[in-house]
């Protein structure tokens, strides 16, 4: 991936110290010294400000030096010039949150977000603006973040395009570097840098451009997942090397046969040597000036003189918590949560087919909701006379969609739903249906779960009712098509509940306690509770909704699971004092009394100690009950699941 950031620098000392952020051929420069920057990210909007304290000092405590983030147009302009930096979006109480832990910060500017974050960051209302084109030479857009990837669909209005947006950042004149990443002909002086793993054989585009790898958080997450391997080393590793003024890189192979390598980097004050594994399974042996070294499968060992080992990746001397879930003791058990319950008000759609606008024509949803909800209603008629020969054949309802979800209402009876899947957005919902003579009501309700947000032309993916919209008859072996596309269509963005705001403890709304239903769709659900006690993070656990299941058949494990079946809940969302209401929308069918609230503790630790090293274990600020495994040999097993092995 393609970025382009500048690294915003904070004052650690007063705010009448200057600090200089510059580089040279060999690294970024802080004050005139040579700096290796290992940063994080972490997005504020997707935490809260009372979150920010903790989650900084945890990352400095990690080992970083940096905190990088994206900053987020949508978020910050929903709606054109109407501007929101309030709560977790006050990205200037972010940055000075940073500022207090003495880090760094690192801004992503964009205005293109990747970051799995609805549809690039970008607002609705730019879309809709008459003339406007995404991400090319263009008067009404502006700088770019990314975009390498899918330059090559815009030809030469791509080049012209980075040329523009590389003058226009350094016109700014914001007084430190600005950086692409996977940018090859990114124009001086921006810095072109590596992006991912594999960045031994990178080479800048020009001699004073220092050599920098951006290592992508999803590939670090595959990584350590698969293999268990960590490419950080400690901030004391890291001081020491920087002192000394090596400029530090690990250095791997790709080649799953290759059993080693080896580099060597010098400066002003010598050598210092990387040793690659690039096999998966086996250890390697290296030989280097006359000494024998083995180096870990799928492993980088740092030696700082060419001689001693400091650092190897695959011997990581840190601990490891497993998490356990608590029932909330503010409550005696799950069936405390006392259910009320209504239905989605949605008479006016299903058997009017009123909306608030009507136009002849099939829109996108993107132009008609502006993204201010996920649901969008698509309201038709058809009168049918007595004797029409349709009414006396097989029929149906066909709709060609792209709405990620679709429900479908004929008269006011739901006839059935289909949703996109395998990443395939573009189907024929097709379903039998009895019209009736007179006038007849179709609603279809249309519902995004997130815009696209990455590959060329992203913004130009089409979402809703894409059309034909027909009635399908048959008399035998003759088949009639009646194209509705044409007809009047009425529509109604965001559903009932959400503009009359029954999520609101202050809402009029009348629920009933009575009968609570279950597997019922389109339902709304309200409960009261307590908040947990003590101050260990809060969980509400969704277990019996019935939305985003693993589908049987096509799911490895946890077939018929939920995708996602805890969700934090800040401690700060809730009143210690008195009652919490939660409400729930039920859309597919489910049942609300599986739902209940859970804190999370550390169970246990457990850590890997290698030679030469200390480790200092934490309960997380509780006693250590007991010891329950300990081995000075050859352990096997991983966390939880240790092994003596063939020594001790």
């Amino acid at each position: 991936m393609v970025s382009l950031r500048f690294i915003l620098c904070f004052l650690l000392v007063s705010s009448a110290y200057a600090t200089i952020v510059s580089h040279d051929g060999r690294a970024i420069t802080i004050d005139g010294h040579r700096r290796v920057l290992l940063s994080g990210s972490i997005h504020y909007p997707r935490s809260t400000p009372e979150m920010w304290p903790d989650l900084i000092k945890k990352g400095k405590e990690g080992g970083l030096d940096a905190i990088e983030t994206y900053v987020f147009w949508n978020a910050h302009e929903p709606t054109r010039r109407q501007y929101d930096f309030s709560g977790k979006l006050d990205i200037i109480r972010f940055l000075k949150t940073i500022q207090d832990e003495g880090l760094y910060g690192v801004l992503r500017i964009g205005p293109y977000a990747c970051a799995e974050w609805n549809y690039g960051g970008f607002p609705m209302w730019l879309h809709n603006m008459p003339g406007m084109v995404f991400r090319t030479t263009n008067k009404a857009f502006m700088i770019e973040n990314e975009y390498g990837n899918v330059m090559g669909s815009d030809g030469e209005s791509g080049k012209e395009y980075i040329k523009w947006y590389a003058n226009m950042a350094q016109s700014l004149d914001v007084g430190v570097p600005w950086i692409m990443y996977q940018q090859n002909d990114a124009p001086q002086p921006m810095l072109n840098t590596c992006n991912g793993f594999y960045c031994d054989n990178f080479v800048p585009n020009n001699p004073n451009t220092p050599k920098m790898e951006m290592m992508r958080s999803e590939e670090l997450q595959v990584m350590l997942n698969e293999r268990g391997d960590n490419e950080r080393f400690s901030k004391n590793q890291r001081a020491m090397l920087n002192e000394r003024g090596w400029n530090v890189r690990c250095w791997m192979r790709r080649e799953r046969e290759m059993l080693g390598g080896q580099r060597s980097e010098k400066s002003e004050q010598g050598s210092s040597c990387f040793f690659g594994n690039g096999n998966e399974t086996s250890d390697a042996t290296i030989s280097f000036q006359r000494e024998s070294y083995v180096v870990p499968a799928w492993s980088v060992t740092i030696l700082p003189d060419c001689k001693n080992k400091a650092y190897n990746t695959a011997k990581i001397t840190t601990q490891t918590s497993r998490m356990v879930k608590k029932p909330n003791e503010a409550e005696d058990s799950r069936s405390t949560l006392k259910w009320s319950w209504r239905p989605e008000n949605m008479d006016n759609f299903l058997l009017k087919g009123k909306g608030k606008s009507t136009y002849r024509q099939l829109f996108d949803q993107k132009v008609v909701s502006n993204d201010q909800s996920d649901y969008l209603w698509y309201m038709t008629t058809i009168k049918f006379k007595k004797r029409d020969p349709f009414l006396g054949n097989s029929m149906s309802l066909r709709v060609n969609s792209t709405a990620h979800v679709l429900h479908a209402f004929v008269n006011g009876k739901h006839i059935g739903n289909q949703h996109a899947e395998n990443g395939n957005f573009h189907y024929v919902f097709e379903k039998d249906v009895k019209f009736k003579s007179g006038h007849n009501v179709i609603s279809l309700l249309s519902i995004t779960v997130g815009l696209a947000n990455y590959g060329a032309f992203f913004e130009s993916k089409p979402a809703g009712i894409t059309g034909p919209i027909s009635i399908i008859g048959r008399n035998g072996d003759e088949t009639i098509v009646k194209d509705l596309s044409a007809h009047k269509c009425s529509y109604k963005t965001g559903l009932n509940g959400f503009e009359h705001q029954l999520f609101r403890t202050e809402s009029m709304s009348k629920w009933s306690v009575e009968s609570v239903p279950f597997n019922r769709t389109m339902t709304w659900y309200k409960a009261t509770f307590k908040g947990p006690l003590g101050n260990n993070p809060v969980v509400v656990d969704l277990l019996g909704l019935g939305k985003g299941a693993y589908h049987a058949g096509k799911c490895l494990t946890n077939c018929g699971e939920p995708t996602q079946r805890w969700y934090h809940v800040p401690r700060s969302f809730l009143n210690a004092e008195r009652d919490n209401t939660l409400v729930l929308f039920e859309e597919m069918g489910g049942n609300p009394t599986l739902v209940s609230f859970q804190t999370t503790r550390v169970r246990s630790v457990c850590a890997n100690v290698y030679d030469k090293n200390i480790i200092e274990l934490s309960c997380d600020r509780k006693p250590i009950s007991a010891i329950n495994f300990a081995s000075f040999g050859n352990p096997d097993g991983n966390c939880g699941t240790f092994e003596r092995g063939t020594c001790e």
